[in-house]
């Protein structure tokens, strides 16, 4: 991320594309570092994926020479080493996806039997009249079974429905074990506080050790039949990700025991089995790119975070194909901006392309999904220093190609007619070394433009702009950008909120839309091209990053110098909402935002 999320506020995003000549030299002679080759390479078949693969040398002339060196003519040059083991030995354990059977039921919420019953409840649901009984028909009938104990424990609990209150009962009298009540604040009409209320569910269902359980809401005769479907997939979004603890760098972990849930007075059928189906599905691709988020630097490399885009392209190869270009090959794509950033790293960078296309009818649009994806970000000779730089969190810097590998795992699973998608990484390292690149050096990015780098921590730009030349290259309609560019969004915005960039207004609307299905928060911020000033270099097109003042709005504008104006556009800047402080731990956001846009643009 362009320096730390306190100190810096400048932004990186790379673009791609593709050329008829073989090379390029950014400078006349001799070869220039952001064009470093590999000694060999050699395409390895997969199925439903295309692959540039680094291969050692075997032969005896090169077993003398340094791993690091390969010769090119009689000069010598660092090129990145080949696979070797994980720094610190360090190999994730296998944590499964909590599996949970759910299924929508119109019995009794009194009658059903099970280990907790769980009812969301809202502040005025808890009204009560003179005599201190619930004003609630669903409460006042579980009140009566429980022989008042139910509003007598309320009131001692101090139980007003607030958001965020919870309580759980072991009372006789009740055909479920456990009794909870979880507050859904003032009003429940948002996917964002029911899905809140899944993952409250989720937590008591742990808490209790509860095998079955079943949730419902107090008040549901107010509530649409179209809003019930969407408030039980949020519900039982919530649910799985509430459940899910990524323990596979611990010793030891815990495995949830919720095995089943039933849906009660939310409607039942085919319908709302298919929207409880969909809501498994996200849950799990967001559970992908949390693993992604979360991965230490040592273990998800450039080349891993490519292996997991081809086990998605294999997966669901009936609809996916990838493409894995290394080095040389961006190189021969004139990739020169995103190799810059890529050139100090031993690691060897890898540029992503998983192409989604529907088995069967016409294709009405073309998408792209566009995902900053720096393994790790020291800064570069910008180097992150002092208290608030967050290097050590800088692994999260890869969160928008997190969020796009997992909108493409959710794509393949979903399967959308009438829609093609592009899911497009430039992934590496931005790192320190004599071959890295230097403060006040010229990049020459894939469309031509030359860049002034004034400043090595703004890389992920860098690599965004080429990326987002390759996009509009595949031909596609609109593309969106997802980035942890800038700590200026942050501090706009807070840790919450992402910050939305784009000169469309339809694309704006489109992506609010999608943004309330999935319950996640975006605040549409302006592109003042006034602001571009502060971007032009003495010597190149442009330097990659402006002032202090207006960090994100610049790197945004500096970004949209590399999309084809016929091109509908957006910029997402995750800075914040890609990390949870509180729990140490990613969000996975963007992912459900990005799946339910990619819906509304198919024919489904």
């Amino acid at each position: 991320m362009a320096g730390s999320l306190l100190h810096s506020f400048a932004t990186s995003f790379s673009s791609c594309s593709s050329s008829s000549s073989s090379r390029l030299l950014l400078s006349h002679s001799p070869p220039s570092l952001f064009f470093t080759r590999f000694r060999g390479a050699a395409a390895v078949a997969v199925p439903g994926v295309r692959f540039s693969r680094v291969l050692a040398s075997s032969s005896s002339s090169s077993s003398s020479r340094s791993p690091l060196c390969y010769r090119r003519g009689q000069r010598r040059h660092m090129a990145h080493s080949i696979a070797r083991a994980t720094l610190g030995l360090t190999q994730p354990n296998a944590v499964d996806v909590p599996k949970i059977a759910f299924a929508a039921k119109e019995i009794d919420a009194v009658e059903w039997k099970g280990d907790l019953l769980a009812v969301g409840v809202t502040e005025k649901d808890m009204a009560k009249d003179e005599s201190s009984k619930f004003d609630n028909s669903l409460l006042k009938k579980l009140d009566s079974q429980l022989g008042g104990l139910l509003s007598e424990a309320s009131s001692e609990e101090d139980f007003t429905g607030k958001a965020g209150q919870s309580m759980v009962l072991r009372l006789p009298g009740m055909s479920s074990k456990r009794i909870g009540l979880i507050g859904l604040g003032q009003s429940s009409s948002t996917t964002f506080a029911f899905r809140g209320f899944g993952e409250a569910f989720a937590a008591a269902a742990k808490s209790t050790q509860a095998n079955s359980a079943a949730v419902t809401l107090a008040t549901t005769s107010s509530i649409s039949n179209e809003s019930k479907l969407s408030t039980a997939s949020a519900i039982a979004s919530g649910t799985v990700l509430g459940l899910y603890e990524d323990t596979r760098y611990k010793s030891e972990g815990k495995k949830p025991v919720l095995k089943s849930v039933d849906f009660i007075g939310l409607g039942s059928g085919a319908e709302i089995e298919k929207k409880l189906k969909y809501a498994e599905d996200v849950s799990t691709a967001v559970i992908f790119g949390k693993e992604l988020v979360n991965s230490p630097a040592n273990v998800l490399t450039p080349v891993v975070l490519a292996e997991e885009a081809s086990k998605i392209a294999s997966t669901y190869s009936d609809v996916f194909t990838a493409t894995i270009l290394d080095a040389e090959k961006c190189e021969e794509l004139k990739m020169g901006s995103y190799l810059g950033v890529a050139a100090a790293s031993a690691n060897p960078p890898r540029f992503i392309h998983l192409c989604y296309k529907p088995s069967s009818g016409p294709v009405k649009t073309k998408l792209a999904l566009v995902g900053k994806g720096l393994t790790f970000d020291s800064g570069g000779y910008n180097i992150k220093t002092g208290a608030g730089c967050s290097i050590e969190l800088m692994k999260f810097d890869m969160g928008g190609s997190a969020a796009v590998l997992g909108a493409a795992k959710a794509i393949g699973q979903v399967k959308p007619p009438g829609v093609e998608v592009h899911f497009i990484v430039a992934a590496c390292e931005n790192m320190i070394s004599g071959t890295g690149m230097r403060p006040g050096d010229v990049v020459t990015a894939s469309n031509g433009k030359t860049i002034e780098v004034n400043n090595t921590d703004a890389e992920g730009r860098l690599t965004l702009a080429d990326a987002l030349v390759y996009a509009c290259n595949q031909g596609v309609d609109k593309i969106i950008d997802l980035a942890t560019l800038t700590g200026a969004c942050v501090v706009a915005l807070g840790p919450s909120i992402a910050g939305v960039f784009t000169p469309s207004d339809d694309l704006a609307k489109e992506v609010s839309t999608a943004a309330e299905a999935s319950g996640e928060k975006f605040w549409r911020m302006p592109l003042e091209e006034s602001y571009w000033e502060s971007m032009k270099s003495g010597v190149a097109d442009m330097v990659n990053t402006g002032g202090r003042q207006g960090g994100s709005i610049t790197a945004a504008l500096f970004l949209k110098q590399f999309v084809d104006e016929k091109v509908q556009w957006m910029h997402i800047d995750m800075a914040g909402p890609v990390w949870n402080d509180k729990k140490r731990a990613a969000t996975g956001f963007g992912i459900g935002t990005l799946v339910e846009w990619v819906l509304l643009n198919s024919s489904s």
